[in-house]
């Protein structure tokens, strides 16, 4: 009763009309805690309220701009072309009375409200190639849609999220301290880190980046955050809670690390990692016919890059955490984060014996759909 109580006076701040005693937990994300309530006007829309988690999200008004910005081009576009539904393709944020799209409540705590879209459906794991194919296409979609808006007006609000070599060096850091005296037993991860660390940095070389445009990018490509329709057909792109400025082979790269692995992202049993290649060559497909067209060529051939870059990155960062002391991921068991660092550095090495083969389907499928192409 307290709970509804409280969530009663959060909802009150909301230009909202909504029975609170209807409220559920809802969805399977890991940072923020998310509701559904229902809609008391009995119109279309329930609703979602979510608490922000601003440990990470330490500044949440410069977020809700992004995210504002973001929302406000993509219905924009769709109006003005009058192609699509902005409603039901778009996410739609609930003011609060007082005029901003978060509220802070007593405790320091933040909300938000959106809209809650009906028969929709989202998916945690990837099941069959029309849903990568579709996971391809709305991404893809969603960074063409954002092509021309200038990456330079988006607030960072995790400063460096995707900088391989920021998080080489706080790996290099929890090397030093070594609070648990776990060093020594993962020479051989770190090794496998080791000699990879200069061809990953690509992203960082000064060359790289005066040749690939910053654009604006979604950041947590996640398969579950695309809304699928009851016809298995994408919806809308959710969760832009990370919408900032990056580079798109980050998006493509971790939609892949997170749709063509065949086990768990902690597999014990390294033997069952595997890739499914169909569901990438589904997802490049998807991602072409929506992408291609305002992609570069230089864009193109560091796809492959990003797809190597974010396995890898994920493994320096569980790793790190293990040897801080599992500080920052959820863990199970003491050896948790060890096992999603080897699980890792195994799909990376999957992908490494595969990347001519996907980075020629990335350009094959790219050529299929640009007037003129030029092979770098």
């Amino acid at each position: 009763m307290r709970r509804i109580k409280n969530l009663f006076e959060i909802t009150s701040k909301f230009r909202c009309h909504v029975d609170v005693s209807t409220i559920k937990p809802y969805g399977s994300g890991h940072i923020n805690d998310t509701y559904r309530l229902k809609n008391l006007a009995g119109i279309e829309y329930d609703y979602l309220l979510q608490k922000i988690n601003n440990d990470i999200f330490t500044d949440v008004p410069r977020l809700t701009e992004n995210m504002c910005r973001v929302i406000a081009h993509l219905k924009s576009k769709m109006d003005l072309s009058g192609e699509g539904d902005p409603q039901k393709e778009v996410m739609t944020l609930v003011a609060t009375k007082a005029g901003p799209y978060f509220y802070e409540d007593s405790n320091g705590a933040y909300w938000r409200m959106c809209l809650f879209l009906k028969d929709t459906r989202s998916y945690d794991v990837v099941e069959t190639e029309k849903q990568a194919y579709e996971g391809g296409k709305a991404f893809g979609k969603f960074q063409a849609m954002l092509s021309d808006l200038s990456a330079d007006i988006m607030h960072e609000v995790i400063p460096d999220f995707h900088n391989i070599q920021k998080r080489l060096g706080q790996l290099s850091l929890a090397i030093q301290q070594d609070p648990l005296d776990r060093v020594q037993l993962v020479s051989q991860e770190l090794e496998t880190i080791k000699k990879r660390s200069a061809t990953m940095s690509f992203f960082q070389e000064v060359a790289q980046q005066l040749t690939l445009p910053r654009r604006v990018i979604h950041n947590d490509t996640k398969f579950n955050n695309v809304l699928l329709d009851l016809n298995g057909n994408a919806q809308c792109v959710i969760d832009l809670d990370t919408v900032m400025a990056g580079y798109v082979a980050y998006d493509f790269g971790d939609a892949i690390r997170t749709i063509v692995n065949t086990a768990p992202e902690d597999e014990i049993e390294l033997s069952r990692i595997q890739l499914n290649l169909d569901l990438f060559n589904a997802y490049t497909k998807g991602y072409m016919e929506s992408a291609a067209s305002f992609l570069n060529e230089w864009e193109l051939r560091s796809l492959i890059k990003g797809v190597l870059l974010m396995p890898y990155m994920q493994a320096v960062r569980f790793l790190t955490d293990y040897l801080n002391g599992d500080k920052y991921y959820k863990i199970s068991s003491a050896e948790h984060n060890l096992q999603r660092t080897r699980a890792q550095l195994q799909l990376l090495k999957l992908l490494e014996a595969q990347g001519t083969t996907m980075e020629e389907r990335i350009l094959s499928e790219a050529k299929k759909r640009k007037k003129q192409f030029v092979k770098l």
